[in-house]
C-alpha cells in the first residue's frame, strides 16, 4: 500500500488563505515602496551665507538669496512660544528672539542654519531653514531639525541626501506651544518618519 504524503493533505486554497496579505501589511508595504523609491538629492547645510559662499565662490548671488529665503521661511514656520523661558527650555539660552506679526508678539528660535540643494543647477535651487538646540532638556540637542520637527541628524553633519519633499511648503505657525511641545514633535517624527501629524496637532495651520 502506497503511503500518502502529508503535504498532499494541505489544500491549495488553505495555503492561499494562510499566506494572503492583510490590509495593514499591504499599506505598510506601499509606504515602504514609496519611500524607498523616492528620488534623493545631495544637500548641504550652512550656518551663514558667507559659509555657503566660501564653499561656492561662483554662487554668491544664490547663496545670499537662499539664505534670505530661509530666514523668511523660518519666521513663517518656526514654533512660537508665549514666553522666552519656554522657548529657551526647548532651544537653549540666548537661542530665541521676539517676533511680531499681525497676530501679536511671540518668541521663536533663531535659525541655526539652512539646507540647500541644486545650488549650481540651471534650474532653481531648493532651500529650507534648519534649527538646533543647546538645551540639556531637549531630545534634539545638537541635532539638525526642520520647522516641522523632522530630525536630520547630528549637527556636525553638513552633507546628506534628502528627498525633494523635504523642501515642500510647510504650514505657517498659527498657534503657540509650551515648553517641551517641539520636543514631542521631534520624538514622533524620529519614530514614525515625516507625516502630517504635526499639521493637525502642532503649531502649524
Amino acid at each position: 500500500m502506497t503511503q500518502r504524503k502529508r503535504s498532499a493533505s494541505i489544500t491549495l486554497s488553505k495555503m492561499r488563505k494562510a499566506f494572503s496579505p492583510k490590509p495593514l501589511a499591504l499599506g505598510v508595504a506601499a509606504v515602504c515602496l514609496s519611500a524607498c523609491g523616492e528620488e534623493k538629492q545631495q544637500a548641504s547645510i550652512y550656518t551663514s551665507a558667507n559659509e555657503c559662499i566660501n564653499d561656492n565662490p561662483n554662487a554668491v548671488e544664490q547663496c545670499n538669496a537662499a539664505y534670505e529665503e530661509a530666514v523668511k521661511e523660518a519666521e513663517r514656520t518656526a514654533p512660537r512660544y508665549n514666553s522666552q523661558q519656554d522657548c529657551e527650555y526647548d532651544f537653549g539660552v540666548d537661542r530665541c528672539r521676539t517676533y511680531s506679526s499681525g497676530g501679536g508678539s511671540f518668541f521663536i528660535p533663531f535659525m541655526a542654519g539652512y539646507m540647500i540643494s541644486d545650488l549650481l543647477s540651471p534650474r532653481r535651487y531648493y532651500t529650507r531653514p534648519m534649527f538646533s538646540s543647546s538645551s540639556r532638556y531637549s531630545p534634539y540637542r545638537y541635532r539638525w531639525v526642520g520647522a516641522d520637527g523632522y530630525d536630520f541628524g547630528d549637527f556636525r553633519q553638513r552633507q546628506m541626501r534628502v528627498g525633494k519633499n523635504t523642501y515642500a511648503s510647510k504650514p505657517a505657525a498659527s498657534r503657540t506651544i509650551k515648553r517641551g511641545g517641539f520636543g514631542s514633535s521631534v520624538r514622533a517624527k524620529s519614530k514614525w518618519g515625516s507625516s502630517s501629524s504635526s499639521r493637525r496637532g502642532g503649531w502649524g495651520g
